[in-house]
């Protein structure tokens, strides 16, 4: 499909509703039995299995159906949303004959996050599932320590994500990368400034080396 490929379609795909409901709309639903309600749509039903909007009487499984059929996002935009990442492929004409544009989709979906107040997620009482993971992908122990000392790197409370804060010149956090310890669930915080993304700076100040995300 014009806009993204299908490997980005794939994992979009693998993001379940609840998650995506549970990490970034937890304080619009209510707990219900053992599924949840949202607040703004009290006939919507969401759980392990997926979605079902009653007063619609439609349903599906992923984020993506519920971006798509609740939110009203586009497909293309629901995705490059769920992945915080750029649309792929040409500006190839859709069966339409329409034009889809990268910059557009890509300036569209960056408005969206952006337009909500820049807000970190809460912060959990230690980051052992944390270090745990980055060290499963590789990572040395001390640098991950390092980070977490500088205040840069912590655990979130509801979700154990890896949350990886970015700093503007005078220090102030502007910028948050979520990223799951157990999926591939991954998401820049609502109102992220992307020139202020998460940065380890060298020892030396004069190297030209340093570590980013």
């Amino acid at each position: 499909m014009a806009g993204v490929s299908n490997d980005q379609i794939k994992r979009a795909r693998q993001i379940g509703v609840l998650e995506y409901i549970l990490r970034y709309e937890h304080d619009n639903v209510k707990r219900v039995g053992t599924q949840y309600r949202l607040r703004d749509h009290d006939s919507l039903s969401v759980g392990e299995e997926g979605w079902f909007w009653h007063s619609q009487g439609i349903g599906g499984q992923t984020a993506l159906d519920f971006l798509t059929s609740v939110r009203g996002y586009g497909f293309v935009d629901a995705v490059c949303l769920l992945l915080s990442e750029q649309p792929a492929g040409r500006n190839d004409p859709d069966q339409h004959g329409h034009i889809t544009s990268t910059q557009s989709v890509s300036e569209k979906s960056k408005t969206q996050r952006e337009r909500l107040p820049f807000a970190l997620p809460r912060r959990n009482d230690n980051n052992r599932r944390v270090v745990a993971y980055l060290q499963s992908r590789g990572i040395d122990k001390c640098l991950i320590q390092a980070c977490i000392e500088r205040g840069d790197l912590y655990e979130s409370a509801n979700n154990h994500e890896c949350v990886f804060k970015g700093r503007d010149e005078t220090c102030k956090t502007r910028y948050a990368a979520i990223r799951s310890t157990t999926t591939n669930f991954k998401r820049d915080a609502d109102g992220s400034d992307k020139k202020y993304s998460f940065l380890l700076p060298p020892d030396d100040p004069d190297s030209p080396i340093s570590l980013s995300a």
